[in-house]
């Protein structure tokens, strides 16, 4: 990985935590925290990790909280899968649960 990736994945996941921290207290910061990190890994052609990849909506791009703008529910119709439900803009994420 060359330098300039690896300086993009460290300040994604510096934006990520900081995000995760303002959430309650500036939900509109957290937001354009996640938007940067996005931006960033786009502009360098970095995967985001996949532990913030489930953070983030991919419709509307809101960052996600669990009982709070999204819902988690585990199904068991045909296998096994978490569905993250955006209340923001209604979009569904299908997770296989292995």
């Amino acid at each position: 990985m060359s330098y300039t990736k690896d300086i993009a994945v460290q300040r994604i996941n510096i934006l990520f935590t900081l995000a995760e921290r303002m959430f309650f207290s500036h939900p509109e910061l957290a937001q354009r925290y996640v938007d940067l990190a996005r931006r960033i890994g786009m502009r360098c052609k970095v995967r985001i990790p996949r532990k913030w990849r489930r953070r983030f909506c991919r419709k509307c791009g809101s960052f996600l909280w669990p009982g709070v703008n999204c819902r988690v529910r585990i199904r068991q119709n045909r296998f096994p899968h978490i569905v993250i439900t955006c209340l923001k803009c209604g979009s569904q994420r299908r997770i296989p649960i292995k």
